[in-house]
């Protein structure tokens, strides 16, 4: 429920953007509302479940999200989605955790990277239908439908969960780390509107500097109480292990590429490709469908080979196919652009997601899975959130500078060049002023369109790097031989 909601909610950002005429930063807190609440409490989620039963905290998380996503169906404003999309987040962060926790607790060291092979297989399924099943809603229903095919979803989890989940919680007993809670809550949040924003209000504005200097401080802090409080929600003595270390640091720098990749992919193939939300959805089955496919064999080399070598080779495949995205350009042929691109990151990320996550969960002391889970779910999420929140800002003002460039040569009229720049924080979904004559008209939305790709290769390139030195990390500080025990 959780996978196939990301996806979904990818595919329908166009339609939201349009549906409530926003600009790219309110579609920026449809994605980053969700994500702050997910990546600051996950850590939470994994301990409440931890101290009060797996199952139980597992099932509240599903309910809360169930409710969110009705809230986010019947939003009549943009504000009301982002509010929704904030509670989505908290049930989010009691619910994603618990799924590998009770995996973890449920199987021995021997069978649990098939197990987390076959887990990572089913999220697979499921986000592979996503996007189909979410762009033909958006298509021939409504974006609303993204989030109301959550509650049969949430109906049958909850069933099933009562039926055939046995209860488990640590043997340990310890309290909940609400203050490091609320400081990393704050300090993600001052950071991800302080780049936002900067996008809109300009880095010298009050608002920002003050979030922005908010968000630092929280964080610092925030290891400060890590360090200091009896129950950490992050036991920062987890990390004098290297396995664990190396492969949060690969998380982080991965899944910051990933993050905003599936941000501006879709955003690209319809405002841009002139895809429809349907063909959206299916031009990115080829990366799903190859998680899939090669999952529970990924989930067996670390067994094979020890965790080192895939968390090197597959980050570089993925640095690869975010390389080969910088190749298309306006109207090029998927199958010689696209695909190639996608089939490349796609077998990437197969190589290295399985593996990382039995790394992750075999580095710890079984009592810590919920803190480990809950570590290296936060780590991805946060991830993206800092990626949507960076890199969107590197998109805008490279869309800008790009787009102004190309309205000087078209000896525009003064009101529309002053019309145009005034919508570009919109990027592609911008609209064209009405009133030009037919070949005026053509070669603004061409240069809109221009501009979008320019940004979205520089971007990608970004990406590539972030995914290569991920794979440097898995080098330098991953052990050879198997991760610790």
């Amino acid at each position: 429920m959780a996978f196939i909601d990301g996806t979904v909610v990818n595919v329908a950002l166009p339609a939201i953007q349009a549906s409530f005429h926003a600009t790219v930063i309110d579609v920026q807190w449809v994605v980053e509302s969700y994500a702050l609440f997910l990546g600051a409490l996950i850590l939470v989620g994994g301990s409440l479940g931890d101290l009060f039963g797996r199952r139980l905290i597992f099932l509240v998380g599903v309910a809360i999200f169930a409710a969110a996503s009705l809230a986010c169906g019947m939003a009549a404003s943009i504000h009301q989605l982002i509010v929704a999309r904030s509670i989505q987040g908290v049930g989010a962060a009691l619910l994603v955790p618990g799924s590998l926790a009770i995996i973890s607790a449920c199987f021995d060291e021997k069978s649990r990277g098939q197990a987390i092979g076959t887990w990572s297989g089913f999220t697979a399924i499921t986000t592979a239908v996503g996007p189909l099943l979410g762009g033909w809603l958006v298509q021939h229903a409504s974006w609303r439908w993204a989030f109301f095919i959550n509650l049969p979803l949430a109906a049958v989890v909850i069933a099933i969960s009562l039926w055939r989940i046995p209860e488990s919680r640590s043997a340990a007993r310890g309290r909940i780390d609400w203050l490091g809670a609320v400081f990393a809550t704050v300090g993600l949040g001052g950071l991800v509107y302080g780049f936002i924003e900067s996008a809109n209000l300009g880095w010298r504005n009050p608002l920002v500097v003050a979030s922005l200097v908010l968000g630092f401080g929280c964080l610092i802090a925030f290891v400060f109480v890590e360090e200091h409080v009896k129950f950490p929600m992050v036991p920062l003595a987890l990390f004098k292990s290297r396995s664990f270390t190396g492969a949060n640091l690969l998380t982080l720098f991965l899944y910051a590429a990933i993050g905003i990749f599936f941000f501006l992919f879709p955003l690209n193939l319809i405002q841009v490709q002139g895809y429809s939300a349907t063909a959206t959805g299916a031009a990115m089955l080829p990366f799903i469908l190859l998680m899939f496919l090669l999952s529970r064999w990924s989930g067996g080399l670390v067994a094979r080979y020890g965790p080192r070598r895939p968390l090197i080779i597959g980050p570089l495949i993925a640095a690869l196919g975010f390389v080969l995205f910088v190749v298309p350009s306006v109207g090029d042929s998927y199958w010689k652009t696209f695909f190639p691109a996608i089939v490349v990151l796609g077998f990437g990320m197969a190589i290295t997601v399985a593996p990382l996550t039995t790394v992750v969960m075999n580095s710890v002391n079984q009592d810590r899975a919920g803190a480990a889970s809950g570590i290296n779910n936060a780590v991805a999420r946060v991830a993206g959130l800092l990626a949507i929140a960076v890199l969107g800002v590197v998109m805008v003002n490279a869309f800008r500078i790009h787009l102004n460039k190309n309205l000087g040569r078209l000896a525009l009229p003064p009101q529309i060049v002053q019309q145009l720049q005034a919508s570009q924080i919109k990027l592609a979904g911008m609209q064209v002023p009405a009133g030009l004559d037919p070949s005026k008209e053509a070669a603004i939305r061409k240069s809109i369109a221009e501009a979008f790709v320019f940004g979205f290769r520089i971007v990608m390139l970004i990406c590539a790097g972030l995914a290569v030195a991920g794979a440097a990390t898995s080098w330098l500080i991953i052990p050879r031989d198997r991760p610790d025990l």
